[in-house]
């Protein structure tokens, strides 16, 4: 017999999991560096258990949602928008989860407020209590990011004098904007790609990782995505020129949006532009976007060079995997050639992305938001660094372009893995802290289980 699903009881196991992940998080989450506690103390232990326990009724909130749009009875867009609020609001005011980054982002943001090169030095020129915050690893290394996000960044600065508790509400807000325009531009992008709205507002805004990573981690990929979506609607429309520039303040916001240009070209040329005239006025419009933006931004050209900013070599990105692997092997084996198996690695990689990303626009030229869509997603997994959150490049066009419900499958078991690979600290794992995540999720399936067999047994009494 079937677990009873209805919006309802979807939108409230959703809101108890983010509940129990910011509860989890206020002891266990990427806390500023005076509110750490040791992971092996009694509080700590407890926050990551809630924390686990509230990712895990998460992911089966939307997987049962997921039965519900798929249903013949699928809820509307703004029935979905209200449960993807319901579900953002306790993470509005929960401390930073799963990464320390948006300690970065202020931190760079102050630096640009001061005057300082943000390309050319890291956090550490800054000094003070900002970047005492930031991960040891990028406190000396200049920021990959491009002026629109410095900018956005540097005014946050600004509006709070460098006051922590006020820039990390106001670093989410900005995601929150974000994931605002990704839910705006979703139902408009799949009706146009002939894709159900729900659907793709399912896959692609209430998605675990968008709520993990970019409303509970504050990521700047929620403003790049949604300056992306806003901007391939525009391009569809009646405004190439406008979706152009959009597409472009994404790429400066982080630099793999840039591939959406293509996207705005072919849109154009399928809305009967000569294709000359679509590729002439999108370059014209990106490329004075670009100097307005570094302009007004005040941070000058060195954001080109930071697209060179290394990678962490603790990543779990295939080609460094591949190349750490070679690495020992040479090693082993005496070889000279040791110190450059992870850059031919990577090498090897970015040439791999571009034949990939060929053949990608070859095939499927008429079909550009899909295209685009495989595209980053072959840029995330070919790249010399991966998060979770990078699998949200492709994941969010996938959602709105998919041809087929499979591809939208695949892609879900994909993100409920993804969900489940990071520590709400951001931090690397000890195995002590493994049998803690994995003791959340266990008791979160029994919950669930429970709640299953509560449900089936008053059915079954009625039936006999």
């Amino acid at each position: 017999m079937a677990f009873p699903v209805d919006l309802r009881r979807c939108q409230m196991l959703g809101l108890a999991g983010t509940a129990c992940l910011a509860l989890g998080g206020e002891t266990a989450g990427a806390l500023p560096a005076e509110d750490l506690l040791h992971p092996a103390s009694a509080r700590a232990a407890l926050g990551l258990v809630s924390a686990y326990f509230g990712v895990v009724l998460l992911i089966a909130a939307w997987a049962l949602l997921g039965r519900l749009v798929r249903g013949p009875r699928p809820p509307a867009p703004r029935a979905l928008l209200l449960v993807l609020a319901a579900w953002a609001a306790p993470l509005l005011l929960a401390p930073p989860l799963f990464s320390r980054d948006v300690y970065s982002y202020l931190a760079q943001g102050a630096m640009v407020e001061a005057h300082l090169d943000v390309y050319a030095h890291g956090p550490s020129l800054l000094g003070g209590p900002l970047a005492a915050e930031v991960a040891p690893l990028w406190r000396h290394t200049g920021a990959p990011y491009g002026p629109v996000f410095l900018a956005v960044a540097a005014a946050l600065s600004g509006l709070t004098s460098g006051e922590l508790p006020a820039g990390l509400l106001g670093m989410r807000l900005v995601a929150l904007a974000g994931v605002a325009l990704m839910a705006a531009a979703l139902p408009r992008l799949a009706r146009h790609n002939g894709a159900d709205p729900s659907a793709a507002l399912w896959l692609g805004a209430l998605n675990p990782l968008v709520l993990l990573h970019l409303v509970a981690g504050a990521h700047n990929d929620a403003v790049m995505l949604g300056l992306l979506g806003v901007g391939l609607v525009a391009a569809r429309g009646r405004w190439p020129v406008l979706g152009a520039v959009l597409v472009t303040l994404a790429a400066l916001v982080k630099a793999p949006a840039v591939l959406g240009l293509a996207a705005v070209v072919v849109l154009q040329v399928r809305a009967g532009r000569a294709p000359s005239k679509a590729a002439a006025g999108t370059t014209v419009a990106a490329a004075g976007t670009t100097v307005a933006a570094t302009a007004v931004a005040g941070t000058g050209y060195g954001w080109i060079g930071a697209l060179n900013t290394p990678a962490s070599p603790q990543n779990w990105a295939l080609t460094t995997l591949l190349g750490r692997a070679t690495r020992a092997l040479l090693t082993h084996l005496g070889s000279d050639l040791a110190p450059f198996a992870v850059p031919a690695w990577h090498a090897l990689g970015v040439v791999t992305a571009v034949v990939a990303i060929v053949l990608i626009w070859r095939r499927l030229r008429l079909r550009p938001v899909y295209a685009l869509g495989l595209s980053l997603a072959a840029v995330a997994a070919l790249g010399p660094a991966i998060r979770p959150w990078y699998a949200l490049w492709g994941l969010f066009l996938i959602a709105a372009a998919a041809p087929s419900t499979s591809v939208r499958h695949r892609t879900a078991a994909v993100t409920g893995v993804l969900a489940l690979s990071v520590l709400p600290s951001g931090g690397p794992a000890d195995a002590g802290q493994l049998v803690l995540a994995v003791c959340g999720a266990a008791l979160a399936i029994v919950v669930l289980w429970q709640a299953h067999q509560a449900e089936l047994a008053p059915a079954s009494g009625r039936a006999a």
